[in-house]
């Protein structure tokens, strides 16, 4: 409760405690004391009763015991408690309503009542009067404190808990337009190419309207490259759904294949065994990549997958024996708007090898067309 706001004496508790004793002592004298005993008596009642707000900051019950034992013992002796004790007695109870539990404060305000109700009076009922409005302003300051503290965590959480759906949803949504509508665009503009390009007599106006349908699939991949740019900048969290390994290579073979009619080869060689799931979806990306750059690049050629199970590694490679050479198939180097973002061609292929640890390489396949070769460290145990 640290935050807990005090009355304006209080936050200077030595000063106020030396005024208010000052002023208790004052009281006592002028009270006119019959004998010296009786008036030290009076000005020793009254500066323990003063003196205690001193450590009200940092002892408040004890101070508050200590206060409200020195004005009981001054009742006991029939005794008055000065202004300036009541006033120490009220502040040094405010701080004991505002800093503890209710049933600590309800404590403080039993002796009051008795003492009200043993000694009916202007006294009695003033000091329970004082007493109790002291300690139940304190407890709703307190109340009052703590619930503005749980309204500012629910709505940090309320706002956290906001952020990190838009979060998820945004990372959601980029991987489903990567993974599967950037797919099938691509693939789109593949065959609306190869249409084109492998149907001999085509009619003009038929040839120009697949040359448009592949030219408009492929500005479609472009602006969806700008969105994901945007879309990930924010969202780089991993999905919680399930997400394709080596597993899955064979369907991902059957669909390049069923897309031209080229022939696609899946070599496996090794000890097939699952491997970690992020090694696994780094491989899968790399071989799709791959499959899509030939396809753009090298319609209709002839590719081989070849993935290779070592003890401390996983090679990849994919490589085309037809269409277009090294040279012609590498995309182009980045434009400077940053179209071409990690995941999308070469380019994501290489961050995706790098962050794993591994190595990327392209070069002329064994019969003249392109190849990647990647290799990726296994962790120990797999």
């Amino acid at each position: 409760m640290g935050g807990v706001g005090l009355p304006g004496f209080v936050r200077t508790p030595s000063a106020a405690a030396v005024e208010l004793g000052t002023a208790a002592a004052a009281e006592a004298v002028l009270h006119g004391a019959r004998t010296v005993g009786d008036l030290m008596a009076a000005l020793a009642l009254a500066l323990c009763a003063t003196l205690p707000i001193a450590f009200v900051r940092t002892r408040p019950v004890p101070a508050a015991v200590a206060a409200t034992g020195a004005t009981l013992v001054a009742l006991a002796l029939g005794e008055r408690p000065t202004v300036a004790a009541v006033v120490a007695q009220a502040g040094v109870l405010y701080v004991v309503g505002a800093r503890t539990s209710g049933r600590v404060a309800q404590l403080f305000a039993l002796p009051y009542v008795a003492y009200a109700i043993a000694r009916p009076g202007v006294v009695g009922v003033g000091l329970l009067v004082v007493s109790a409005g002291a300690l139940a302003l304190g407890t709703a300051r307190r109340d009052g404190a703590e619930s503005a503290d749980r309204r500012e965590v629910a709505t940090r959480f309320d706002g956290l808990t906001r952020a990190y759906a838009v979060h998820e949803e945004r990372a959601r949504i980029a991987r489903e337009l990567h993974d599967v509508v950037a797919h099938h665009i691509s693939m789109l503009s593949v065959q609306a190419d190869t249409a084109r390009l492998a149907t001999p007599g085509l009619p003009e106006l038929a040839a120009t309207r697949l040359q448009a349908i592949g030219e408009t699939a492929r500005m479609a991949m472009a602006e969806l490259r700008r969105v994901l740019g945007v879309l990930r900048e924010d969202s780089t969290a991993p999905g919680a759904s399930p997400q394709p390994g080596l597993a899955e290579l064979l369907a991902l073979t059957d669909e390049a294949r069923e897309v031209d009619g080229s022939r696609v080869h899946l070599i496996v060689r090794g000890r097939c065994r699952p491997l970690d799931p992020g090694l696994e979806l780094t491989a899968y990306r790399i071989v799709q990549e791959a499959l899509t750059n030939t396809r753009r690049h090298a319609p209709g050629a002839a590719v081989d997958v070849e993935v290779t199970y070592g003890d401390e590694t996983l090679g990849l490679a994919v490589w085309n024996t037809g269409g277009r050479s090294a040279a012609a198939a590498r995309p182009a180097p980045a434009a400077p708007s940053g179209e071409r973002r990690a995941g999308y061609g070469l380019v994501g292929m290489r961050e995706r090898v790098a962050v794993a640890g591994g190595t990327l390489q392209t070069t002329e396949g064994p019969s003249g067309g392109f190849a990647v070769r990647a290799v990726l460290p296994v962790p120990a145990g797999r």
